[in-house]
């Protein structure tokens, strides 16, 4: 992996990310949906957290997509802005609408439902990019979610890619397979090449098993060496960092009470990037990415629980929380 330069654009970012952000409906009491009349309404999508993530890190970033528009559309677009992050290549069309989730948990398993199909983040295409915002950028940030939404959002990510590659950019990816979305076989065929363009990979060890079709954890760490880029893994209670054929573990965070999983790998990803981008060694990128992970399984949310760089200074130098 190339270092990171400073940016020469005047606007420079350190980190850019797109994709499909949508809104997000979750029972307001214990009731599963089927059974509730009252929701409570946010918003939610992978690579929008993680830009919310790095913006409260204290890192400049951008995020883009198509959001409808449409009053679900221009909530979530003011939202995104309010907590800082860049927002001004998002476009809102009135071609398509605005995706929707909704979420609930039912005898201590959580379940997702998606209404997506069509939606405006669907419609992205590769004339949509900016080649000079990408430029700008330090760290072009996708993942595995975007080209399972169609055609062109596959042919567009590709294209973001390739334009990272030619500007020098580095381009980190995080697979985030969903098989709501498509089929194993249909998804190997496109994250396994976008693996090979990364710089960063970030795959969870249970996608990996997946995708290579193995358990043998050897096999896998085996094939992820071949890859150009280094290769963080998340597995079960510790990360591993693959880097020049050498596997390092960094355990994970204990917390005494975990509310809610969902989130926490966009938290990761949100301090391990901010970690790279203030020149940490790659172990310790990934040490400040799980911290900020075991800090938002400990509040309910895709992103709300994702802390700020105080909060998380606050725990690295053990200070104690005043009450009043």
């Amino acid at each position: 992996m190339q270092s990171l330069q400073p940016s020469n654009h005047p606007s420079g970012l350190d980190i850019v990310t797109f994709g499909e952000s949508m809104a997000l409906m979750m029972p307001a009491g214990t009731k599963g949906i089927e059974y509730t009349s009252r929701f409570d309404s946010t918003f939610g999508g992978a690579e929008s957290n993680v830009a919310i993530g790095l913006a409260r890190l204290g890192r400049r970033v951008g995020w883009f997509g198509r959001l409808g528009k449409d009053p679900l559309g221009q909530l979530i677009l003011k939202k995104i802005r309010g907590e800082g992050v860049d927002t001004s290549r998002v476009q809102l069309t009135s071609e398509a609408p605005t995706g929707l989730m909704l979420r609930e948990t039912v005898s201590g398993k959580s379940s997702v439902y998606y209404y997506r199909k069509g939606s405006a983040a669907s419609t992205m295409r590769p004339e949509h990019l900016d080649e000079a915002y990408i430029a700008s950028a330090r760290i072009l940030h996708v993942t595995g979610i975007t080209p399972a939404l169609s055609e062109t959002c596959r042919e567009t990510i590709r294209e973001a890619v390739r334009l990272a590659r030619k500007h020098g950019v580095t381009v980190s990816f995080d697979p985030n397979l969903r098989l709501k979305l498509w089929s194993v076989e249909e998804a190997r065929s496109v994250i396994l090449p976008l693996a090979e363009e990364a710089d960063i990979f970030l795959p969870g060890l249970d996608e990996l098993k997946l995708l290579y079709g193995t358990e043998d954890f050897e096999d896998i760490t085996s094939r992820l060496s071949k890859l150009r880029g280094i290769s963080i893994i998340k597995g079960d209670g510790e990360t591993y960092v693959l880097e020049n054929g050498q596997l390092t573990a960094v355990p994970f965070f204990k917390v005494d009470k975990v509310v809610d999983t969902v989130g926490a790998g966009d938290g990761f990803c949100a301090g391990f990037l901010s970690g790279v981008v203030q020149g940490q060694a790659y172990v310790d990128a990934v040490r400040l990415g799980n911290l900020i992970g075991s800090m938002v399984v400990q509040m309910e949310g895709d992103w709300e629980g994702i802390p700020t760089w105080e909060q998380v200074d606050a725990v690295l130098n053990q200070r104690k929380h005043v009450e009043r």
